[in-house]
């Protein structure tokens, strides 16, 4: 039986749920922070942001319910966050560039996380349509946050902890 090359980094190798849980948290977070923080600026409570994010699943009913929407907006996002997370891991064992260029490789998985979430996944959800034109700064910041916080985060983090994936 062959033994491997180094079995001190096998030994320190931590589990791919593991790893994927915690990239995704962290991912999340900073995603979630910024726009916690842009949303503040503009008079917009957290309650109101998670309750927004679990619209996506009840609809407007989730503006009446208190907590348990705000408890449910604060799941479906770390949820989401960890499926991105998820995808870009298995996405890493088929295409090894992704973590050989990180950075190339993340910022764009997160371009292409920004438009398939706005673009599919929100027109498909029950989220309130907006009826009036999102700014410029909104939609800046919006792209700027996903593709930083949650493609190049998740991409770099993988690379530094699972680098050969």
């Amino acid at each position: 039986m062959n033994a491997p090359a180094n079995p001190a980094r096998v030994a320190k190798s931590p589990k791919p749920l593991f790893t994927i849980l915690w990239i995704g948290l962290v991912a999340g977070t900073l995603d979630i922070t910024d726009n916690l923080i842009y949303n503040a600026l503009r008079a917009v409570t957290p309650k109101m942001v998670f309750q927004f994010i679990a619209s996506g699943l009840i609809g407007m009913s989730s503006f009446r319910l208190g907590v348990a929407s705000v408890i449910l907006g604060i799941v479906c996002h770390y949820t989401i966050a960890i499926s991105w997370t998820a995808i870009f891991y298995l996405l890493c064992r088929r295409f090894q560039v992704l973590t050989r260029f990180a950075v190339l490789g993340g910022l764009l998985y997160g371009g292409a996380v920004y438009l398939f979430m706005n673009y599919v996944v929100v027109p498909l959800s029950r989220v309130p349509h907006i009826t009036r034109q999102i700014s410029f700064l909104a939609r800046v910041n919006a792209i700027l946050s996903v593709v930083l916080f949650i493609g190049l985060t998740i991409a770099l983090l993988v690379r530094h902890a699972a680098p050969r994936v």
